[in-house]
């Protein structure tokens, strides 16, 4: 079985030439016509969520589009997508979730932490409250 490599995004630090590093994790409630909480993976270099196919379909969320992606080795994956409501501690955003295949990692993207207002603390590797930007 084939697996596609995403980059996650890692909270570390240096002490004494020693690099410690995590993953940041974060319960999402997904909003369908069900809801369902999934704990994803925080990944700042992607942009958009991926989700398993079937727990987007288990909560009622349809997909609209396919689209073509770019794996880290090069290769071009084509995945659904559709529109999906959002909620992590008591803030809520619309966002665009791929429909992940086997072997798809599943992320919370950087469309999804900007509408829910909130940031990686990289010292503590939980998602906090932020500003959102006027641009």
């Amino acid at each position: 079985m084939k697996r596609f490599v995403y980059a996650y995004m890692l909270g570390w630090y240096s002490s004494n030439n020693v690099v410690v590093v995590g993953i940041t994790r974060a319960t999402i409630t997904l909003m369908g016509e069900k809801e369902s909480e999934v704990e994803l993976i925080v990944d700042t270099g992607s942009i958009l969520t991926w989700v398993k196919r079937g727990t987007l379909q288990k909560i009622g969320v349809k997909p609209r589009w396919e689209k073509e992606f770019r794996t880290i080795e090069g290769r071009i994956i084509k995945r659904k997508t559709g529109l999906i409501a959002i909620r992590h501690d008591g803030a809520e955003a619309g966002i665009e979730v791929v429909f992940g295949d086997r072997g798809d990692a599943e992320v919370l993207g950087v469309t999804a932490l900007e509408g829910l207002g909130m940031e990686v603390d990289p010292v503590t590797r939980v998602l906090k409250r932020t500003s959102l930007l006027a641009l």
